[in-house]
């Protein structure tokens, strides 16, 4: 069974690994460089992603529909939390004074190290359930 803390991640490996389908000449960071200018990344960005998923979630009572079994509030807490960090890594950067000012590039960076460290996350998580087959950024190589 698929941990709650790696759905999100799946769905940044899964958006990446179509644009590097896309673009199959591009390596993985240019991958994600290219997620960061879609629309996908802004509703990670700002949240929405999140209270989506949260309000199926919702809907369904917390009842996962694989499984059948009620999410636990301690996990829905948790995915709170993993909301809250995910907009705070990538917080937005205004384009005009990215070059210009070191914190802001940093800020950028951050955004960029967080989807990476999501895709590394998802590839471990692949690795140790044997679904290698999944990997196609081979980011853990």
């Amino acid at each position: 069974k698929k941990p709650y803390v790696i759905h999100v991640a799946e769905i940044i490996y899964s958006y990446i690994s179509i644009i590097k389908k896309k673009y199959p000449k591009i390596d993985t960071k240019e991958a994600i460089n290219k997620f960061m200018e879609t629309d996908q990344f802004k509703k990670l960005r700002d949240g929405t992603l999140h209270d989506e998923w949260f309000n199926e979630l919702k809907k369904n009572h917390y009842i996962d529909q694989e499984t059948g079994l009620k999410i636990p509030q301690e996990t829905i807490k948790l995915l709170e939390i993993q909301r809250e960090v995910t907009i705070k890594q990538l917080i937005k950067i205004p384009p005009l004074y990215e070059a210009k000012n070191n914190t802001l590039i940093e800020a950028s960076n951050w955004a960029y190290n967080f989807l990476w460290r999501m895709c590394e996350s998802y590839e471990l998580w692949c690795n140790e359930t044997g679904q290698s087959e999944k990997l196609l950024l081979k980011i853990i190589d």
